[in-house]
């Protein structure tokens, strides 16, 4: 019997497409996949698996990644442009402050399956520029019986899952479930701690079922980000720095995210008629943040060389949704609304302070002061309608239309460059409106193999952090120095799509070809060629190019996966950006920076035994380019151009697992099996502290990288009850 899989068209639930109908390629990731990769996280196995996806360390924390999919970033990072949705069981869970993602808050013990969609479909909402990707959470119903799970290894590394799940004969049904985890990490003052619980209770009748949960969640992370691997003479000679001589070292420390969690949601399904359902979803999510970083001081003074930054950010959220679909002769459809709504609190102070031995930041006896504030609130209303039509056997129209309405508002607190005195700035309320269609054709060819096309358009509007600092009259220095707020445009993206898909007994295979242009993105620009100053600003256009190829087949005991992905990132536009600590004059063709041009992924996995299972996967990575280092150049007006990209690289990770009795496995896994030394990411700046890490302060521009994990080794075992 042919197996037909079933995929949802937006985040709500509904009837679902067979995914061989989408006019898009789209990976569909589930429980057991991830159990057998031994991945850490589920944005780990994207970037071991998937084609056109990667991790960024930048943070330098396993839950602080940086996960880019065609050149669109879902990142923790405050600041960063972001392009990707994030759904977890039908709420987005982008924050409101900035669009971040805080993986850490995710319920890792708990994800059943997880779908990721490419390009700009409106579907799933604003802001879903260069994809979207939709995590669903098991239940009583999906996942029955009991599962406990039990990982040491490297770097003090220690994760306890624990969950249950049941159901009754009357339909009610009820999952409860929790994850701990701590390590020291592999880098200096680099440990980190989390906890997790998610409780869901509901009911399944004939017509109608519910489901109520509460996930609640805590973590204590730090992430020291990049090191100087080596600084830089004008004409690029390299003389080796910090990381080169310990390759554990921080730049400087502490860099403490403390994160936390509490959301609930009620989701309804209901039959209207044979043919027909309905859905609704409710939630309330609230966040907390706050950040310790010590840093090099702008303007040193004697001792106090340093500065000790925090912030505080206080995010509610809650919304509705409801959907309608049904089939309809040749057409199967879905129509639907979704209301969001949140209010932010945001507070920077920053403190003088000096450096210890150890690169560490101490406060001074000076008290903390103010430097920026925000309270704001958001709104946005989505109206959508979708539609998959049969014009014939084998051919398939699938169009999608959703109107959308949203309001920002925000209140700032600044710092005037002039007087230095605290100001507050007038109430400033901006709205956007818009309408984004997509419309996509798959043809069966015959033979299993399937032609599919599509085009779509969406929007994203801007977050509270660019509209706080947009203003060229008052600019700002990043991740947060909110200054003012005149509008922005919203991003309007355009995606194309063609491809080829192919399905016989045992093998698949999928190639496909995109095109994504980003029409008044949102970029911080410089004040001027010499300026240390920014603002954000719209810029004209960019581009991303690209094909990704996968393919998967099985044979016997043996099975394997390989994965290509060639991306070309572009501006195509004159303009003069501020990259890190550096002004770049960008024309079109200039590429981005952190972004390999082009991408192997090769895993293979032998049945050696009945209880025995072997396997490896390597990820060979084309080099890149280092932020502020777009034009060539590693001072501004300099004449020579030196390239620091980083060079290419592949890493080996290992892994077995052994099934000696029913419900038992042991598991163990090896990462970076050859220890292979490399960066993922690289940016120019300039380092005050000399090769062995003691203070100077003299300036002294540097190659900063984030360094990637040597090799560790992780064991664990698993229960099933």
């Amino acid at each position: 019997m042919q197996q037909v899989e079933i995929i949802g068209t937006s985040p709500l639930p509904g009837q679902g497409v067979d995914r061989a109908l989408l006019p898009y390629t789209t990976q569909l990731i589930r429980r057991d996949a991830i159990d057998k990769a031994q991945a850490d996280l589920s944005t780990d196995l994207l970037a071991r698996r998937v084609p056109g996806a990667q991790v960024n360390d930048i943070q330098g924390s396993p839950f602080q990644g940086d996960l880019t999919f065609h050149g669109y970033r879902a990142s923790g990072l405050l600041g960063a442009s972001q392009g990707l949705s994030v759904y977890l069981d039908g709420v987005r869970i982008n924050e409101p402050f900035g669009d971040v993602v805080n993986w850490d808050l995710i319920p890792e013990f708990a994800v059943q399956s997880l779908s990721l969609v490419p390009g700009a479909n409106p579907a799933y909402g604003l802001n879903s520029l260069g994809g979207a990707l939709a995590f669903n959470t098991a239940s009583g119903l999906s996942a029955p019986g009991g599962r406990a799970e039990l990982l040491v290894g490297s770097g003090g590394r220690l994760r306890v899952d624990l969950a249950h799940g049941a159901s009754d004969a009357d339909g009610w049904h009820r999952y409860v479930g929790g994850s701990v985890f701590r390590e020291d990490g592999w880098r200096d003052h680099s440990r980190g701690e989390l906890g997790q619980a998610l409780v869901k209770i509901g009911r399944s009748l004939d017509d109608t079922a519910w489901t109520t949960q509460l996930l609640l969640g805590r973590s204590d992370l730090v992430g020291n980000g990049l090191v100087p691997e080596s600084t830089l003479a004008e004409d690029g000679t390299r003389t080796p720095d910090l990381h080169a001589h310990a390759r554990d070292a921080v730049y400087s420390h502490p860099d403490q995210t403390r994160n936390q969690l509490a959301q609930w949601q009620f989701n309804l399904q209901h039959r209207l008629r044979p043919g027909i359902d309905a859905s609704a979803l409710v939630y309330a999510r609230q966040t907390r943040r706050d950040t310790v970083n010590g840093d090099t001081a702008d303007e040193p003074d004697g001792d106090l060389n340093a500065s000790f930054n925090t912030t505080a950010m206080r995010q509610s959220a809650a919304g509705a949704a409801a959907s309608v679909s049904g089939r309809y002769g040749a057409h199967l459809w879905q129509a639907g609304m979704t209301f969001d709504a949140s209010e932010v609190k945001f507070r920077q102070q920053e403190q003088e302070g000096f450096f210890t031995a150890d690169r560490g930041v101490l406060a001074g006896d000076e008290p903390p002061e103010l430097s920026a504030a925000l309270k704001g609130t958001s709104w946005s209303l989505g109206l959508f309608a979708s539609d998959t039509w049969q014009l014939q056997p084998g051919t398939h129209v699938t169009a999608t239309l959703r109107a959308h309405l949203a309001q920002v508002a925000n209140t700032l607190t600044s710092v005037d460059d002039d007087t230095g005195e605290i100001e507050a700035h007038p109430r400033e309320t901006f709205r956007y409106q818009g309408l984004n269609p997509a419309l996509g054709l798959t043809q069966s060819i015959g033979g299993g193999l399937v032609a599919f096309g599509n085009l779509a358009r969406n929007t994203r509007v801007p977050s509270a952090i660019e509209l706080g600092c947009a203003d060229p009259a008052e600019p700002c220095r990043l991740p947060a120095g909110l200054q003012s707020d005149p509008y922005l445009k919203p991003v309007r993206s355009t995606s194309a799509e063609l491809g080829l898909r192919w399905k016989a007994p045992g093998q698949s295979l999928t190639l496909s070809v995109f095109r994504i242009d980003n029409h008044d993105d949102i970029v911080f620009g410089s004040v001027s060629a010499t300026s240390q100053l920014g603002y954000f600003r719209n810029f004209p256009r960019t581009r991303h190019d690209g094909l990704d190829l996968a393919w998967e087949t099985s044979a016997g005991a043996w099975s394997w996966q390989a994965a290509f992905s060639l991306l070309d990132a572009t501006y195509q536009a004159a303009d003069t950006l501020r990259m890190g600590e550096r002004n770049i004059a960008v024309a079109p063709g200039t590429r981005m920076a952190g972004l390999p041009r082009q991408t192997v992924k090769l895993s293979v996995d032998w049945q050696a035994a009945a209880a025995l299972s072997l396997g490896a996967d390597v990820q060979s990575l084309s080099r890149r380019g280092v932020l502020g280092n777009e034009d060539g150049r590693i001072e501004d007006g300099a004449e020579e151009r030196v390239d620091l990209a980083l060079p290419g690289y592949a890493v080996l990770n290992l892994r077995a697992s052994w099934k000696p009795a029913p419900g038992w496995e042991l598991f163990a896994r090896v990462g970076n099996a050859t220890d292979r030394r490399y960066a993922s990411y690289g940016a120019l700046a300039e380092t005050v502290f000399d090769a062995q890490g003691v203070y100077t302060g003299d300036e002294r521009a540097a190659l900063f990288v984030a360094p990637g994990s040597p090799r560790s080794v992780q064991v664990g075992a698993r229960l099933g009850f």
